[in-house]
């Protein structure tokens, strides 16, 4: 996939017909030239606290499993992170765990108003857009984490997470435990309470629509192969899980 940096929304497989919308809200670290890498050295650059390694690999392989419109983000979350409301401070953080952001220090309410439009509300009314056209939507977020965190290593490998709503997150966590030998956990190693269901809240929950939000340890993705392997893995738990709910609409998927 090529990215386009002139849009800050970039819509994968735009005419799929399934059920399932994918979102990947940190697929890309690309910083805009006008934020001067955000003061941020090459190597933090590279970081995932700039986005989610591997993530939009996983979430692109799924749209083509289950012929799913995927909606993925072209701007670090940094510059704005699509997955937070535009009042929360981390939505433009001045520190991200150990690093420090300059670019981010000290922002004026115009400064953050003027992201907010430019980076956040396009994203926002693509991504309901595509939820409206899409018959009896199944709201599906691809993330990934790093495998140490404040120098704490993680056992989870694959996080499961839902706010209020946790029908398909139930039926997700009972189809992993019946099918693999990976360490899948509820609501890590982030949750509700650390304001990461924002976008299901606002494009599932709203609408009453089935949702879940997947984390996946990015040392477990860092290959094509890896992220080939753990996309099919997902797309047989959604559908799984789906098919439990007893809902309709079609997340049928391919070979």
């Amino acid at each position: 996939m090529t990215q386009l940096h002139d849009q800050v929304v970039e819509v994968i497989n735009p005419a799929g017909r399934s059920s399932v919308v994918l979102v990947c809200e940190h697929a890309s670290a690309f910083i805009p030239a006008e934020f001067d890498h955000l003061g941020l050295p090459e190597a933090d650059r590279q970081s995932h606290v700039v986005w989610d390694p591997g993530a939009l690999a996983v979430a692109t392989r799924m749209s083509q499993r289950f012929d799913a419109q995927l909606v993925a983000g072209t701007v670090s979350r940094l510059v704005y992170d699509c997955n937070r409301p535009p009042d929360a401070p981390d939505a433009m953080p001045a520190q991200s765990e150990q690093i420090t952001v300059p670019g981010n220090a000290g922002l004026s309410q115009a400064d953050r108003d003027a992201r907010v439009a430019k980076y956040y509300m396009p994203f926002r009314d693509v991504l309901t857009a595509r939820i409206a056209q899409a018959e009896s939507p199944v709201i599906v977020t691809i993330h990934s984490f790093t495998p140490v965190y404040h120098g704490q290593s993680r056992t989870v490998e694959i996080g499961i997470l839902h706010d209020s709503d946790a029908r398909l997150a139930d039926a997700m966590l009972d189809c992993a435990k019946q099918h693999t030998s990976m360490n899948v956990e509820r609501n890590q190693p982030y949750g509700p309470a650390d304001g990461v269901t924002y976008t299901l809240k606002e494009h599932g929950m709203s609408g009453g629509h089935l949702n879940v939000m997947l984390e996946i340890r990015n040392d477990l993705i860092a290959t094509h192969a890896a992220q080939r392997a753990m996309a099919d893995i997902l797309v047989d738990w959604v559908a799984d899980a789906f098919a439990r709910t007893g809902k309709k609409g079609d997340v049928a998927c391919t070979a």
